[in-house]
């Protein structure tokens, strides 16, 4: 085996990437159809819509309008067999330490497994302990709605902070505004992460903190941004309320494993949800991390959504790669980042529920696969992960959209949308569901410079208005935007993540690249705060700055 090369779980050898028959067969292949377009493909063969199609857990996904034949399909799910993607979901799912640079099991699958399951970690069944978390903030959660649980003056609970940070709050928050058509609309959800102070200001600036519940939410409780803004909470609360510490315990509660911390801040440790460190924050906002999404739909609203994530685990864990949604979005998505040089992927919903889900996706996608080096620390020779980015439909067809049909770079999408409103209103639904198609269509067959001059459209004009087509995209519906529907929908992208890390031979698990700048952030605070000059050992620039901002603080 060559000395970059990787077994899997089974102990089989996998060749480096571009070493494999399966890539290399599909370079060449590339080549060979790289300039046909998707006219082509359509009047080649009349069954192309129905052929590149697939329904599975109620989720259909139409693949057609890609840049692809049956060849290249067999190709990539050759690549898939060729990277050992069964064996490496196999071992996620029996519970190995595939986060290799953390020696961790990587178990986001266990946080929504039925309570009859076994997933084991060093011998040890973690399924009961999920399950004792998830009564807990069950039994928390209904005191909570119903008012049992109340502030120290007696006062019902109406407003709810979730403080936390990267999967700590854009989970909680892209499932919030998700599911906000079924939440309980007599309370406030809030949401701070921003070590800018104007977020937290902004939060309470209208609350009575008799009134509130903060959730802090940090495994370590030691999270810069995370704790500057709990401890900053604790000092609003105190000082709005006049109340003494006892009352912390009745206003906060923590989703951590540090109990010594969480009593030092004030937290009875009885209301401490806890996780595990087989749970990666960009994939935990099933676990007690959704504690603010339980208060908001209700825990059978939540278990519901925990149902659409294990349906689509056993899916992927058990459908023929050919007939894999995970899978074959995944593949497909390597096919552009890989072989036709695409940088991005646009995820445009058409509902206006999941306006943060491109957001949330961001973190998922992009800390996720944004790796250099192979699970073996070699640099990589290709690129990995895409740049994930987009906006809810109609909104982006009056902006970006313009770039995706006319520019000059490739942007595959992926079209979100739902058979049913929530909010039915007249044609509304309608409207956007015909825009659906009408970009999708527009992206893949454009409008020719012969279409544009049989219009009657003045000769100098033609250029300007002419569509080249050709614009990859998959278009994924589903009957109605359910708490069901969005696990499902979550988990979707999390497993397609999983696929694409293990053709690119990376570590999906890790994050190591968000670490250097939080160390130079706790050396330079107090170069910042220090009343004296301070002795600056940056480069030029970084050490300009400072003193330019330490001159905007004196002269404020």
């Amino acid at each position: 085996m060559a000395a970059t090369g990787t077994r899997t779980a089974k102990g089989t050898a996998v060749h480096p990437l571009t070493k494999r028959k399966a890539w290399n067969a599909l370079k060449a292949h590339h080549k060979q159809i790289q300039s046909t377009h998707l006219r082509k493909l359509f009047d080649d063969d009349p069954k192309r819509g129905e052929k590149f199609a697939l329904e599975e857990l109620g989720i259909y996904l139409d693949y057609s309008k890609n840049r692809i034949t049956s060849k290249t399909l067999a190709l990539l799910l050759d690549l898939a067999k060729e990277s050992g993607l069964r064996a490496r979901i196999d071992a996620m799912f029996r519970g190995n330490k595939i986060n290799i640079t953390e020696n961790r099991a990587v178990l986001h699958v266990a946080l929504r497994a039925p309570r009859n399951e076994s997933i084991l970690v060093d011998g040890k069944n973690v399924v009961p302990e999920v399950h004792e978390v998830l009564d807990k903030m069950w039994s928390f959660a209904n005191r909570v709605r119903s008012g049992e649980w109340s502030g120290h003056t007696g006062k019902r609970i109406r407003n709810v902070i979730n403080i936390g940070i990267g999967g700590s709050d854009l989970g909680p928050v892209m499932a919030y505004e998700a599911l906000r058509h079924y939440s309980d609309r007599k309370m406030t959800f809030r949401f701070v992460s921003n070590v800018d102070s104007t977020d937290f200001a902004e939060a309470v600036v209208d609350l009575d903190p008799a009134e509130t519940l903060f959730i802090v939410s940090s495994k370590t409780f030691t999270t810069l941004e995370t704790m500057t803004n709990a401890h900053t909470a604790r000092d609003w609360f105190l000082a709005k309320s006049k109340a003494n510490e006892s009352a912390i315990a009745k206003h906060f509660v923590a989703v951590s494993t540090n109990s010594t911390e969480v009593a030092k801040f004030g937290i009875d440790t009885a209301n401490m949800f806890g996780f595990w460190d087989w749970v990666g924050g960009r994939y935990s906002m099933d676990s007690a991390i959704g504690l603010s999404t339980m208060l908001a739909v209700g825990p059978d609203n939540f278990r519901a959504m925990l149902s659409g994530f294990h349906q689509m685990d056993e899916h992927f864990r058990s459908a023929p790669f050919e007939r894999n949604l995970p899978v074959l979005l995944g593949l497909i998505s390597v096919w552009y980042n890989n072989f036709f040089g695409a940088q991005t992927v646009a995820v445009l919903p058409y509902e206006q529920y999941l306006k943060r889900f491109p957001a949330y996706l961001q973190q998922l996608t992009m800390e996720s696969n944004g790796k250099h080096v192979t699970l073996q620390g070699k640099t990589v020779n290709y690129q990995t992960g895409p740049i994930y980015w987009g906006e809810p439909g109609t909104n982006g067809q009056h902006s970006f959209y313009q770039l995706i049909h006319q520019g000059t770079r490739l942007i595959p999408c992926d079209f979100i949308a739902f058979g049913k409103s929530l909010n039915p209103i007249g044609r509304h639904h309608d409207m956007l569901l015909a825009n659906v198609c009408a970009q999708t269509e527009a992206l893949a067959f454009g409008k020719t410079a012969k279409q544009v001059k049989a219009e009657g459209t003045p000769g100098w004009l033609v250029p300007h208005r002419v569509f080249e087509g050709n614009r990859p995209s998959n278009t994924v519906l589903l009957d109605r935007l359910t708490p069901e529907a969005l696990g499902k929908l979550v988990a979707l992208y999390e497993h397609s993540v999983f696929t694409q890390g293990t053709i690119w031979q990376i570590d999906s698990f890790d994050q190591w690249g968000v670490e250097l700048g939080k160390v130079l952030a706790q050396r330079i605070i107090p170069e910042l705060e220090s009343k004296d000059e301070p002795k600056l050992a940056h480069d030029t620039s970084t050490n300009a700055i400072i003193r330019r901002c330490r001159a905007y603080k004196k002269a404020s």
